[in-house]
């Protein structure tokens, strides 16, 4: 009997932002420095690699359902049809493989949607360079990992946005995030306790709005203020930024309710820094969940849709949670990871 060929699998987390994103975007951070406080959470996106005997490279967004193939030794364009794989793809084949194609078929799929403000995108993109370097043993590290899927979703594949989500699929775990002039970058992992953290996921309650919103248009408009030095979204960027650093003091004192302070004040800085943060929908469902029983909240990533986070006395929880199943969308709990981007490998299932 043959042997099943190798599989390779790999996944990167999600993330929840809690404090200071959008400071980390490019030029702000360049100029001023920026600081950022997120948590993975433990929803996961996933790839998978297998090689081919056909010559052919193939990739499938599996929760998408999109399928693209080709002759792997024919020209591959970065267009509008998968492009993070197909860039992820070339960089690989052009820095680790001496420009040889790699017959393959590389798989992927989130338990979120696109577009849900929990760094999907950027995860993506961890996950398939983390399934590479397994496939290709690179002796790669956390850091050269989140910054070649940096440069990846940012040069080759031309899509803005900052840098959090990269390093938080990369490293996991509680991180407050450095930024500075030259894409260096320092996270510092927070040593959390374990009755913080138990805490903290007893009183979160997580909502998908269900919109899949445009974070590159609110983030071209976050970028165009700062580069036109309008005084009052670099102010908002700056609160963004203590409170940040004022979020990384009270979640290591293990001060739930001063970080719903800090948490709302930091959504309030966030909708000053562009237009398309919120619009009337979220306002309703933020006030609705206010008015059960939350005592913050704010959307995760650039905002305009997405998932919402709101914190509530875990006894008013079940109140929370019945006042927003009223609304179009879902209601989901929330539980923490520790673990960044891993890959493995596993004989391919007979079923």
């Amino acid at each position: 009997m043959s042997e099943q060929p190798i599989l390779v699998r790999a996944r990167a987390p999600l993330r929840l932002g809690l404090g200071g994103g959008g400071s980390d975007l490019s030029p702000f951070c360049d100029e001023f420095g920026g600081f950022v406080l997120n948590a993975t959470v433990a929803l996961f996106v996933y790839a998978m690699l297998q090689r081919r005997t056909d010559g052919q490279v193939c990739f499938v967004a599996a929760d998408r359902q999109e399928t693209f193939s080709c002759d792997a030794t024919s020209g591959l364009a970065i267009d509008s049809t998968l492009p993070l794989h197909k860039a992820t793809y070339l960089r690989i084949v052009r820095d680790y493989n001496h420009g040889e194609p790699l017959p393959l078929t590389l798989t992927t799929y989130s338990d979120v949607p696109a577009g849900s403000g929990l760094g999907s995108s950027s995860a993506l993109v961890v996950a398939m360079i983390e399934a590479f370097k397994e496939l290709l043993n690179l002796p790669l590290g956390e850091y050269e990992v989140a910054q070649l899927a940096h440069s990846i979703e940012r040069t080759d594949a031309a899509m803005q946005g900052g840098k959090q989500d990269q390093y938080a699929a990369a490293f996991g775990g509680f991180n407050f995030m450095e930024f500075y002039e030259g894409n260096r970058v320092i996270v510092n992992p927070l040593r959390m306790r374990p009755a913080t953290v138990n805490e903290l996921e007893a009183s979160l309650v997580l909502f998908n709005t269900g919109v899949s919103r445009d974070s590159e248009a609110i983030i071209a408009e976050q970028t165009s203020r700062v580069v036109r030095h309008e005084q009052d979204s670099i102010a908002a960027m700056h609160k963004l930024k203590a409170e940040a650093v004022a979020m990384k003091e009270v979640l290591l004192r293990g001060d739930i309710a001063k970080l719903g302070e800090v948490l709302n004040a930091g959504w309030e800085s966030k909708k000053r820094t562009a237009a398309a943060v919120t619009n009337r929908d979220l306002e309703q469902i933020y006030e609705i969940a206010m008015s059960a029983g939350a005592f913050s909240g704010k959307v995760s990533g650039a905002g305009g849709g997405g998932y919402m986070m709101f914190l509530v006395d875990p006894a008013r929880r079940p109140a929370v949670w019945r006042a927003l199943q009223g609304v179009s969308g879902s209601v989901m709990r929330v539980q923490f990871t520790n673990d960044g981007a891993i890959s493995w490998r596993s004989r391919q299932s007979p079923f």
